[in-house]
């Protein structure tokens, strides 16, 4: 099958399972404060609730270099690839349509999943790593983290913390604050506390969330995107489906690989 007629047909599945979907995208907070280091903490033990899993054990990812930054915006700018980074919400069809999609073009992305979204769709914590792809934390519910008391905002961590380990058998290596670009001091602390010693934020925002149409997303990714950049991107968005294929291609002709997070900080 041609690049071309991929996208028109995943284009014409995106629009017939969006129908009367909600749009579920994250909103920036322009101006958020940059977070100053604060001490790591060993997370509690977790109590889960919901229908239980057995997880399959998961590979240990390779370590990450030393000397990070608390809050990740970008890896290298001297290599050649990128992390597109997944806000999992939504329509399974349409989570899963993205995911074979990056996979048929050779494409590893990273998926921050909504506790909730975890517990309607238990199954997709399997398939995201078993595509050879990287899940981490969302939230539970992915409210406005940043406005929150300290106990609620540290529940709506540890309770997505505690969907993963259940599905997985661990809380996965990367959180990203629900309707927020960067994390404050306070929740960056409360992800430590959590066991998230990074909070990875992006430097590419497709704005997708939006519904701005494919060829919006497409070309508000490639005209952004560098070596190195970490793109937000959303499921639960048939333009987003859509722009996929052209997204992709678009890399591969600037010689840019897709890969997980973890791939892109570790090479």
């Amino acid at each position: 099958m041609t690049f071309l007629h991929r996208r028109t047909v995943l284009r014409a599945a995106a629009g017939g399972a969006l129908a009367g979907a909600a749009t579920v995208g994250c909103g920036r907070h322009e101006g958020s404060p940059r977070p100053t280091e604060a001490a790591r903490v060993a997370s509690p033990s977790a109590q889960v609730t919901g229908p239980s899993v057995r997880p399959k054990a998961s590979p240990s990812p390779a370590p990450l270099p030393a000397g990070l930054p608390a809050q990740i915006e970008h890896g290298s700018r001297t290599g050649k690839a990128v992390a597109l980074t997944f806000h999992g919400q939504g329509d399974p069809k349409i989570a899963t349509g993205l995911l074979g999609e990056a996979e048929r073009a050779g494409a590893k992305v990273t998926v921050l999943a909504v506790g909730q979204w975890l517990d309607e769709q238990p199954q997709l914590a399997r398939r995201v790593l078993d595509g050879g792809h990287e899940l981490g934390n969302h939230t539970m519910r992915h409210l406005d983290i940043s406005a929150m008391p300290e106990s609620a905002a540290y529940a709506e961590i540890t309770q997505c913390a505690d969907r993963l380990r259940r599905l997985t058998g661990g809380i996965g290596r990367w959180f990203r604050p629900s309707r927020a670009r960067l994390a404050t001091d306070r929740v960056a602390a409360l992800a430590r506390r959590a066991g998230y010693p990074h909070v990875l934020s992006y430097d590419v925002d497709s704005l997708d969330f939006t519904d701005p149409g494919a060829e919006a997303v497409r070309r508000t990714v490639l005209d952004a995107v560098r070596p190195g950049s970490v793109v937000s991107l959303h499921f639960g968005h048939a333009g987003t489906v859509a722009a996929l294929p052209a997204i992709l291609d678009g890399l591969h002709r600037r010689g840019l690989r897709a890969v997980t997070t973890t791939e892109l900080l570790t090479r």
